[in-house]
């Protein structure tokens, strides 16, 4: 292996996907359980390093292929910011995380190296062991684009020549042995699609960023300032009225009394933002793009027209669409809300230029009007929460375009192994700290991962799941016809 390294080769290739590496939260000392999950109780840096070592007894002496497949960062969670900062930091941004900027998101990627030192040294001496990487991007960390942040990782990694040859980054797909299309799949969910990542960037004033995805934008403007939401289940911030104030009595009424406030402010920059994103100006060079094209096939083992074929599936990015990001964020339910006090309020106001009649009786109409508000805020389902995998059509089409019969995804959290069709489907789950409560006592579906090994003539994968220094199968999956 080196720089003369065949790359549409591999025998043993394992796929792990979301671990959402971010900052280690300090532990709060009035309200433990405010970003519990983020706390280095739940950091897996020194079980990553046993993973590696257990995988590569699994390859009895060859060398591994591992595919990092999107989401290992979380850039969206990186709160802090340079104390002595070379840029203007706004307001925004020293509330809810830095901009998508170079030189911002180069100072996140430095925090999270920081913070997971002992992950880094074990990849840094897996790769120095032969064996070689592969940085698929996702949406949480979609800041890979930034030749700055590579750059920062290698530095990490400090491969010599040789190692830098056995390192890739790879736009949003790769064909592993010209047998495995391996995606993050968020270019298919319309909430966390990258709108062009072949050509990433846009153009503000006198600076270059990145169009981030709605799902991003949420995730920095509402979550980072909901300390009790577990951002990687998503049943832990999408629920029912009644849920919500359940939830709320429960574990935020003194922590966080005026909530409501954070998350209407929070709503409405996510909005003001995603629309100001959708309207930058895109930097595209024509004289550059079939550069671009080639460059992305030849780094994901794929052809030039693949490149194209695979961009044409991607679904249409929600950004487009005011009016569903609106509802997704609640804001229609608040308009409904707001509109109806102020009917309300004015019609008490003319009738007090007649009658004296108390304020308080403006609540019997409000509290009137409750079931009917209840039952438009019932009939509306979340399309972020309904997004699950891409259907048979995008995975037909896609095994076609690659010329492969075995898609591997991340992204939804939900480990998959089944069959579509023709197609052999797996998502790699996650090794991120999902919980299904606040004490962060239940955990699900963590570090589980595809493994994809040679038998007989073709190489067949498995799902697996790393548990107590141990590889253990997880069988009886669902396997479906088309």
């Amino acid at each position: 292996m080196g720089l003369t390294e065949e790359w549409s080769k591999a025998k043993f290739t394992a796929v792990i996907s979301d671990l959402h590496l971010t900052e280690a939260e300090p532990v709060n000392p009035r309200f433990p359980l405010w970003k519990k999950y983020k706390t280095r109780e739940f950091f897996f840096d020194n079980i990553f390093g046993d993973f590696l070592n257990e995988i590569e007894k699994r390859a009895n002496g060859e060398k591994v292929e591992l595919i990092l497949n999107g989401d290992i960062f979380d850039f969206d969670s990186v709160l802090k910011v340079p104390e002595q900062p070379a840029f203007r930091i706004s307001n925004l941004e020293r509330k809810r995380g830095l901009f998508a900027r170079p030189e911002r998101a180069q100072f996140k990627i430095q925090v999270i190296t920081d913070h997971h030192a002992e992950f880094f040294w074990h990849l840094r001496s897996f790769l120095r062991r032969g064996h070689r990487i592969v940085f698929v991007v996702g949406n949480h960390d979609v800041e890979l684009h930034f030749p700055e942040v590579q750059a920062h990782l290698l530095d990490v990694l400090d491969p010599d020549e040789r190692a830098r040859g056995r390192i890739r980054f790879c736009e949003w797909f790769y064909i592993s042995n010209g047998d495995t299309l391996i995606e993050h799949g968020n270019q298919y969910d319309p909430y966390c699609v990258c709108e062009d990542p072949v050509q990433p960037f846009a153009r503000g004033y006198n600076y270059k960023t990145l169009r981030l995805p709605f799902g991003n934008m949420a995730c920095r403007y509402i979550l980072n300032g909901l300390g009790f939401f577990n951002p990687h289940v998503e049943s832990n911030y999408i629920m029912t009225v009644s849920e919500y104030v359940k939830f709320f009595l429960k574990y935020m009424a003194r922590a966080q009394p005026l909530i409501i406030l954070t998350w209407l402010g929070g709503a409405l920059v996510t909005l003001l933002m995603s629309v100001k994103d959708r309207l930058s100006v895109a930097i595209r060079d024509p004289l550059r793009i079939e550069d671009r094209i080639e460059e992305i096939a030849a780094r994901s083992n794929a052809t030039p027209r693949m490149v194209r074929e695979l961009r044409e599936l991607a679904a249409e990015p929600a950004t487009g669409d005011i009016f569903a990001m609106a509802r997704e964020l609640w804001l229609d339910r608040a308009l409904i809300v707001f509109f109806a006090f102020f009917l309300i309020l004015e019609a008490f106001v003319l009738i007090n230029t007649v009658f004296q009649v108390s304020f308080y009786w403006m609540f019997i109409p409000l509290f009137g009007m409750l079931p009917f508000f209840l039952f438009y805020s019932q009939s509306i389902q979340s399309l972020v929460s309904g997004y699950k995998e891409p259907d048979e059509r995008v995975l037909s089409t896609a095994g076609q375009i690659t010329k492969t019969n075995r898609i591997v995804y991340g992204h939804t959290h939900i480990m998959r192994h089944e069959l579509i069709g023709s197609v052999e489907h797996l998502n790699s789950g996650c090794w991120s700290p999902a919980f299904l409560d606040v004490e962060c006592t239940k955990p699900i579906g963590q570090k589980t991962f595809v493994w994809i090994e040679p038998e007989e003539e073709h190489r067949r994968a498995h799902l697996y799941q790393f548990t107590d220094g141990a590889i253990q199968e997880i069988k009886a999956l669902p396997r479906s016809g088309g």
